[in-house]
């Protein structure tokens, strides 16, 4: 069965989030949504994740699922409050404990954090297929830019997140702690493997100043004209690349605060005694 797609772009953060459906009045699964946060008051809103909601209630769906393609270091996901909401269940890929073992010790977060991945209702493993309502979906793991990264595919669309941009943007870094820039190049050879017709929606776009913001492209024109995985760019050609390219690379605005929500599935670090969240930042460190 065909999908429908809905695409919800937050030029804040130029991440594009999804709701994927079988049917009006059916059910759908959310991808990679976004919770407001402006890094100089520590302030959250859901401006963004509301727009989702009042999408989801005009369609009459039911939310089956909450998926996110990997713990995001450049904005907060409203995974938390969309459940609380809507219903459904978060889902991340099964690699998702080692992520959050390597920032447990970067944050010297408590015991109160078990690394397991039990934030989380369900992790996929690579391959494993799954319902939304009429719509078989499949999980495709595509580490690299973390160890965790998981692309969707819904008959011929698949979500890549983080894995590839628009073709004249490239491709994800390899730089933040467990990533690893051959992993993220076989990654990508899965993907580019699916058919030349295949669609691949992306998780953000980061457009030249010639183009406003894009993020549907095909097999077929990632594979003529990625800017580092055409065809014919071999794999140590494109580690060389990326470990140069990610080398001048700054930190993500939200890298702190966005992973030490995102670890939780969405939700904030537990309050303190005086009834107050906080974030840690390690300093010196990254």
């Amino acid at each position: 069965m065909t999908p429908n797609i809905k695409a919800f772009f937050d030029s804040t953060t130029w991440t594009i989030s999804y709701v994927v459906f079988d049917e009006p009045g059916g059910n759908c699964a959310i991808i990679d949504p976004v919770l407001d946060y402006d890094p100089k008051s520590g302030r959250t809103r859901t401006h963004s994740a509301d727009k989702l909601i009042g999408f989801i209630h005009q369609q009459q769906l039911s939310v089956k699922w909450i998926l996110e393609t990997h713990a995001h270091a450049d904005h907060l996901s409203s995974a938390d409050y969309l459940k609380n909401q809507l219903g459904g269940k978060t889902a991340i890929g099964s690699g998702i404990p080692a992520v959050q073992e390597t920032f447990k010790r970067i944050f010297n977060l408590s015991d109160e954090f078990i690394p397991d991945g039990h934030h989380f209702d369900h992790l996929f493993a690579d391959g494993e297929l799954f319902q939304v309502g009429k719509l078989t979906a499949k999980a495709i793991s595509v580490s690299g830019h973390t160890p965790a990264d998981m692309a969707y595919q819904f008959d011929n669309a698949i979500f890549a997140g983080d894995t590839l941009f628009m073709p004249d943007v490239g491709t994800a870094r390899a730089d933040f702690p467990g990533g690893d820039a051959h992993l993220l190049f076989r990654s990508i050879q899965k993907l580019l493997a699916f058919p030349p017709e295949t669609r691949l929606l992306m998780c953000h776009d980061y457009p030249p100043a010639h183009r406003s913001a894009e993020w549907e492209s095909t097999v077929a024109q990632q594979r003529a004209h990625n800017i580092h995985a055409h065809d014919g760019i071999t794999e140590e050609e494109f580690v060389t690349m990326r470990s140069r390219r990610d080398a001048t690379l700054e930190m993500p605005t939200l890298l702190l605060p966005s992973i030490q929500t995102n670890i939780r599935a969405g939700k904030l670090p537990p309050a303190e005694e005086n009834g107050i969240a906080y974030f840690k930042i390690p300093i010196n460190l990254i």
